[in-house]
Parts: C-alpha cells; structure tokens; sequence
C-alpha cells in the first residue's frame, strides 16, 4: 500500500488547523504558505473533506477553512479512507468484503485479511491530537 500525495497533503492540511486553532477561519493560502503546499492542490483535496463533518468552510471576506471536530475525533483512518478510498492491501478484500472467487480454496487471504486488520486498527488509532502531542516542541528552540 502506498499512500498518494493527495492523502498525505491532506493530512497535512488537517493537521495544521489542529495545530492553530482558532474560531475564525483560516485561508487557503496561509495553510498553503505554511506547510509549502501548492494552493492549487489544496483547492483539489478541499473538496474531498467538505463532504465529510471534518472541515467547515465560509465563502467570502475572511473566509477559509477550519476543523469540523476537534482534533482528538479525527483519525488518520478517517481521512486516509477519503482521499485513498479503501485502504485494502490487496484488491480481493477491497471494501471489507472478500472478492474472489477462489477464497475459499486460498491459503493467502488470512493474510491480507490480518494486514487489512492491522492497518486499519493502527490509522484508526491516531488522531490529529496524537499527532500534535507526538511533535517535538521548538518553543524553547533559540539560535545565538
């Protein structure tokens, strides 16, 4: 499984509304500028994620985005399965069900039913606010 730049960056966006929260809404461009996204590709990601309760969106004068939930209800998972769809590491058990004609004769399927279990459980496990509590702090960081 490889994660595409699509979900990496959206991660990535998400994790920057964590990191400054606040009640007014955060442009497009200041999440791009701070995390050296294209502002284009962030405009192609917003759409996958305003589907979804994660992002609230405001138009117009001092508009832009912020977090439609806190940042500890958020987990990777979630927002892998958004922009990458299934996270199934082989296509037979995409979808949660298995799609093969052969499954039951094969001696691999536990396998990748096991690594699906795996990877699920682990990204669901994670949330934005882990993510922010795992970073190492540079507050304290100064340069003579």
């Amino acid at each position: 499984m490889k994660i595409s730049t699509k979900g990496r960056y959206a991660l990535r966006m998400l994790i920057d509304l964590a990191t400054h929260p606040t009640d007014e809404f955060v442009a497009l461009k200041t999440i791009a500028e701070r995390q050296e996204i294209s502002k284009k590709y962030l405009e192609q990601i917003v759409p996958i994620l305003n589907r979804t309760d994660l992002l609230i969106t405001n138009r117009g004068f001092q508009g832009g985005y912020r977090l439609g939930r806190s940042a500890d209800k958020i987990s990777v998972g979630e927002i892998l399965r958004l922009t990458e769809g299934d996270l199934a590491p082989v296509a037979c058990i995409s979808g949660g069900t298995v799609n093969c004609d052969r499954s039951i004769d094969c001696p691999t399927l536990p396998i990748w039913q096991g690594l699906d279990k795996v990877i699920n459980e682990y990204l669901d496990g994670i949330t934005l606010q882990d993510i922010i509590d795992q970073a190492p702090d540079h507050s304290n960081d100064y340069v003579i």
